[in-house]
């Protein structure tokens, strides 16, 4: 049996719409409210490894708070990294992760595609 995970923001209907799918399939999830929690650069590291991404790359870059910290010049990936813990709601949503595989959920299709891999 895979062990689920998603990394959930409530407020956000593509969010919304990953659970909707997930309890449709009756897939019992770890959910991760990722903007209620502490976390942890490791922590973010270890989903970018499974996203096969770089920081950047999970990065909502239209959020003011990317445009106010000027994260778009940023080139180390540390600092990019502490900003995602530092300001969780930079990160892209929704997550899925199975089996320590991960995808961004926009579009759905990429939760369905992972979850009949």
């Amino acid at each position: 049996m895979s062990t689920i995970t998603l990394w959930h923001n409530p407020r956000c209907s593509k969010s919304r719409n990953a659970l909707e799918l997930l309890q449709e399939q009756n897939i019992e999830a770890k959910i991760i409210k990722y903007l209620d929690e502490e976390l942890t650069v490791v922590q973010i590291q270890e989903l970018l490894n499974m996203l096969n991404m770089q920081p950047r790359d999970l990065m909502r870059q239209k959020e003011n708070i990317y445009k106010t910290l000027n994260l778009k010049d940023e080139i180390d990936n540390q600092k990019l990294l502490e900003a995602l813990v530092l300001h969780p709601k930079l990160i892209e949503r929704p997550i899925v992760i199975k089996d320590g595989v991960a995808t961004i959920g926009r579009p759905i299709e990429n939760i369905i595609k992972l979850l009949e891999s």
